[in-house]
């Protein structure tokens, strides 16, 4: 594994043993995370596919800048973050986000062109309300957990269990994570609300992978389904893993159909 600087941003690097197919892979993380969060599996798993796979932390999150100015970024800077990546790898790259971060790809397709794109488990077009509201009434300990992370404090162990796993995990593994948590941007989050949605007029849409998971209580499958009925193609849900689905003990579950539709796709 390799931890990079591009400018300011931290960007974790996989590469191949051998020569790397010719289009790189984008790893965009969610709300609370960085980087970090695919460095587990999915980075080393697809570079053993063959891809130089890469992935950023976005300004004010883990090694990258300015995390003390955190609430002064927007959603328009993190995809700026993205571009400045974007631009500086060997060629155009597949970008692959994950709930927040799959916000940030929906906004990036609206100013630059890639070769594919993949959601997991992301922020609808809609923007975030609808799954606010659904789990304020559903899960109100767990909303009440998420907001005091927004404000600098930590969750209870057992409610980052269930926000974002659905299969058994080790308490160690579970306090690590626990510990590499992290507050959001309210900027940003209100961006990702109401303020700079999508406008999907503006994107020329790449071929686009929809992907969510069966147990999300944070973008439930019917947020997934939604998300890929605006963007004119079928969801596709992952079984027996939750919101946090790159980090699951059955990863693979997840990473796999990922693959396949890349190499089904000639990239």
């Amino acid at each position: 594994m390799k931890s990079a600087r591009f400018g300011d941003l931290e960007v974790l690097c996989r590469l191949p043993s051998g020569t790397p197919r010719p289009t790189p892979l984008l790893f965009v993380h969610g709300a609370f995370t960085a980087a970090w969060c695919w460095e587990e599996h999915f980075l080393p798993h697809f570079a053993s596919l063959g891809y130089a796979a890469y992935a950023v932390s976005l300004s004010g999150h883990g090694s990258s800048r300015n995390r003390a100015f955190l609430d002064s970024y927007s959603l328009a800077d993190y995809v700026a973050d993205v571009a400045d990546v974007a631009d500086r790898l060997p060629a155009p790259p597949v970008l692959i986000g994950h709930s927040m971060g799959g916000m940030v790809v929906q906004k990036c397709l609206e100013r630059q062109r890639v070769p594919a794109a993949v959601l997991m488990a992301a922020v609808p077009p809609q923007g975030l309300l609808g799954s606010a509201f659904g789990l304020a009434f559903s899960r109100p300990n767990m909303m009440g957990d998420l907001n005091r992370i927004m404000g600098g404090g930590q969750p209870d162990l057992d409610t980052l269990r269930d926000a974002l796993f659905h299969e058994p995990v080790e308490l160690v593994r579970l306090r690590q994570y626990y510990h590499l948590c992290q507050p959001e941007s309210h900027r940003a989050i209100w961006d990702m609300s109401l303020f700079d949605l999508p406008a999907l007029g503006h994107v020329a849409l790449p071929p686009m992978l929809v992907l969510g998971a069966e147990h999300d209580m944070l973008i439930p499958p019917d947020q997934v389904r939604m998300t890929a009925r605006r963007y004119g193609t079928e969801a596709y849900i992952v079984p027996r893993l939750g919101h946090g689905m790159m980090l699951e003990a059955g990863w693979r579950i997840a990473a796999d159909p990922i693959a396949a539709w890349l190499a089904a796709h000639g990239l």
